[in-house]
């Protein structure tokens, strides 16, 4: 059986004069006419604009992008920080065998989060902000291990001395 105090009547007219309509009647009730209704989970007005449901799909789509944050966050609190562990004194000397089974697990992280971590991004912001702590800090213990002039670009590869 049909409830009638839930049936909603939604007129849509394009004509350029528009005259009102009457509401219909069921049963000797006359349903109720409104200018827009949720159908489906979609959003629909009189004069068919989509604003109302794309409002509605945005606010949502926010609220939904917190939880996306929050598991960046999560991966880079314990997966991350994992694998970035002394990444400076390892990281350059691994196998590509090694490096493959390192980048299997970030891209499953990616797939799962839907978001880019480049194994190689790991390892680059802790190799710059390392490097020169290491040796332009006179009180580093490097400083005394090492000269600037150990560490000036020869090509493509830059000459290090470990300390």
């Amino acid at each position: 059986s049909l409830s009638i105090d839930k049936m909603k009547e939604m007129v849509v007219d394009f004509r350029r004069a528009q005259s009102g309509h009457s509401p219909l009647i069921f049963n000797r009730f006359s349903m109720e006419i409104v200018k827009s209704t949720k159908f489906l989970g979609v959003h629909l007005e009189e004069n068919i604009p989509w604003s109302l449901n794309t409002s509605s799909i945005t606010k949502k789509a926010q609220q939904r992008l917190y939880f996306l944050k929050r598991l960046t966050t999560f991966y880079r609190g314990t997966i991350e920080r994992i694998l970035s562990s002394c990444i400076t004194a390892w990281f350059e000397n691994c196998t590509i065998s090694d490096r493959k089974t390192l980048q299997r697990i970030v891209r499953t992280a990616e797939e799962i989060i839907g978001v880019s971590f480049p194994l190689s991004g790991i390892f680059t912001p802790n190799t710059a902000s390392a490097k020169p702590t290491a040796l332009w800090t006179t009180t580093h213990t490097c400083h005394t291990h090492s000269s600037p002039s150990c560490h000036q670009e020869s090509g493509s590869k830059v000459n290090t001395q470990l300390c």
